[in-house]
């Protein structure tokens, strides 16, 4: 073979081997033709002028009809990488494959376990919604609506009418002014300084409601079962009337009394 087939031959791919035999054919022709006869030495093309006539043989559209697209080139990239990535990460871990699924695996049950058990990450509200909706309902309809919530297992919502029942049953007993528009940590908040005692569950079942409510948590038996037993503890428990607005009204009149007498 002539120095001319070889340096074809190697530029190029095997895709296009008609391209290449058709040049080979045709400069085989030429040196032929520019030797004359058998007994001259062959004329021979030099590599550069070669690679570039090879280069616009090759460039042509009809050798390029089959090629994958930009997608298709990028999608092949993409997992070639993830396969390199795999690879090393396999090399790297003790036990190769095996040993990587294993701790993959092990990472995945995991982040289950802690999923499960502490719920979709604790959002915070960017505003602070009102408690109740515009229609008033007595305490006793809330705790009614609650129960009934919970026997169909429907947590949140069950906490929440709960939440509710406590709030309208402080306001029943005149221990909160009736107010429109107040949230559940200002009720708790005011609700804590007549009830002491009960401050830090309020303020817990207040947070219990925003996360409900407000922050996509997920409320479970529990959280129900106590807020239904806070509300059943604050029907049973007495005030401390000298830290509520009643209370200090009440000791100013009694006040005012005891001097005009």
């Amino acid at each position: 073979m002539s120095l001319t087939g070889e340096v074809l031959t190697a530029a190029a791919p095997s895709g296009a081997a008609t391209a290449v035999r058709r040049l080979l054919r045709a400069s085989d022709q030429a040196v032929l033709a520019a030797g004359g006869s058998g007994d001259e030495p062959p004329v021979t093309i030099p590599r550069d002028p070669a690679r570039e006539a090879a280069r616009r043989e090759l460039s042509k559209r009809m050798y390029h009809e089959n090629d994958p697209g930009l997608l298709q080139r990028a999608l092949d990239a993409f997992w070639d990488w993830v396969g390199r990535l795999f690879s090393t990460a396999a090399s790297a871990t003790p036990g190769g494959t095996l040993g990587l699924v294993v701790v993959v695996l092990f990472v995945a049950a995991v982040l289950a376990a802690l999923w499960w058990r502490l719920g979709t990450p604790r959002r915070h509200p960017t505003s602070a919604a009102v408690l109740f909706d515009e229609r008033p309902r007595s305490a006793a309809e809330h705790r009614a609506a609650s129960e009934a919530h919970a026997a169909q297992g429907h947590w949140n919502q069950a906490v929440q009418e709960r939440m509710r029942a406590l709030v309208r049953s402080l306001e029943e007993r005149a221990l909160l002014d009736v107010r429109p528009g107040r949230t559940a940590d200002e009720a708790a908040a005011e609700a804590g300084r007549v009830l002491p005692a009960h401050a830090e569950q309020l303020r817990a079942a207040a947070r219990e409601f925003d996360d409900v409510t407000y922050g996509g948590r997920r409320a479970d038996e529990q959280s129900y079962h106590r807020l239904a037993d806070l509300d059943r503890d604050l029907e049973r428990t007495r005030p401390t009337l000298a830290h509520s607005p009643a209370g200090a009204a009440g000791t100013a009149r009694s006040s005012r009394r005891g001097a005009a007498e």
